[in-house]
């Protein structure tokens, strides 16, 4: 196997607010290795961006870091100064949030934003100062050709504004992959996009992401992008993994009852009706249950859910599932 290239270990944060701190992360533990492709599925509210602000380290100011560790390339990300993180920041990883209108500045051109992600770079740094400007300008087009944006000469001189929502989606992915990188976060990227727009921007990621032979974690709450996407899955839920196998384990051989649960909500194509859905909601993180956090939805809860968390338990290779009945 691979080496690995990202590991988080029991990691626990939680937000001050008004009423106190929420609890959100209690003990997440994911891994992805050199050249993988990793899903993070779950519904909205559980965590999945929290974990991926923490690795890029830039959690709002209410969040506290409880404990754990989270290690790039072998080096601890958390207790290596605000310097160390924007080496990390700059040479080793990237991100594509879910809102480009938010993640791109309204007063400063495609051109001028793809150019600062160069010249702050370490192939920046490697320009020389004559012609640095040339090559920056070059490099800002064929990054953009590259998403398939037609007519990047004329888009680097536009601002957001004049962008269509998938151009400027398209811009992001530029803005994260025009550097060499080694691992991509795309959190829920596609989410305010039509559906033929998301289908060309996913398969645009996944080609771009072999070709520079990255790895990537994709967040998602579809389970079909996951399945297209990715070669192994994390199943997230009120803040813990629940579930973890490659892909075709989790669709083939679902273990929680969540995951179960997930599954049986997806709409057929077939004709069979509705899906099921999953009784009830997340749990209040104010207060969540002290053993497993699923355990007021569960039909297959037993007594020791109730005050026990279960930890992951590998029940074939690869698989690991975080429930007592597979203990």
């Amino acid at each position: 196997m691979a080496e690995v290239l990202l590991n988080i270990d029991d990691l626990h944060i939680g937000y001050r607010v008004y009423k106190g701190t929420l609890k959100v992360l209690d003990g997440i533990r994911l891994v992805v290795h050199t050249g993988e492709k990793v899903g993070v599925v779950g519904e909205t509210g559980c965590g999945k961006t929290t974990t991926m602000r923490a690795v890029m380290g830039i959690l709002p100011r209410q969040a506290i870091i409880k404990g754990g560790r989270i290690t790039f390339k072998g080096k601890d990300i958390m207790v290596c100064g605000p310097q160390g993180i924007r080496t990390v920041r700059t040479d080793g990883m990237s991100m594509i949030f879910q809102d480009p209108t938010a993640a791109l500045n309204p007063v400063f051109t495609v051109g001028e934003q793809l150019a600062d992600v160069i010249k702050y770079s370490h192939v920046g740094r490697g320009l020389e100062r004559r012609g640095a400007q040339q090559a920056i300008t070059a490099m800002s087009i064929e990054a953009l050709k590259q998403t398939a944006l037609p007519d990047p000469q004329r888009i680097i001189t536009n601002y957001p504004f004049q962008l269509s929502g998938g151009m400027r989606q398209r811009v992001c992915i530029s803005m994260a992959l025009v550097t060499a990188r080694d691992l991509l976060i795309a959190d829920e990227p596609t989410t305010n996009l039509d559906v033929t727009i998301q289908d060309q921007v996913l398969r645009l990621i996944k080609q771009l992401v072999e070709e520079k032979s990255m790895s990537l974690i994709l967040v998602t709450h579809s389970l079909g992008v996951a399945r297209m996407m990715s070669d192994r899955i994390y199943v997230m839920y009120a803040g813990n993994i629940v579930e973890a196998a490659p892909t075709e384990k989790v669709f083939g051989n679902p273990l929680h009852p969540y995951t179960q649960g997930l599954l049986r909500s997806v709409p057929k194509l077939t004709g069979e009706g509705i899906g099921f859905g999953i009784p009830g909601r997340i749990p209040d993180y104010f207060n969540p249950p002290a053993g497993c956090r699923f355990y007021p939805r569960c039909d297959f809860r037993l007594p020791e859910c109730e005050n026990e968390k279960p930890e992951l338990y590998e029940t074939d290779e690869g698989h690991y599932v975080a429930c007592f009945i597979h203990r």
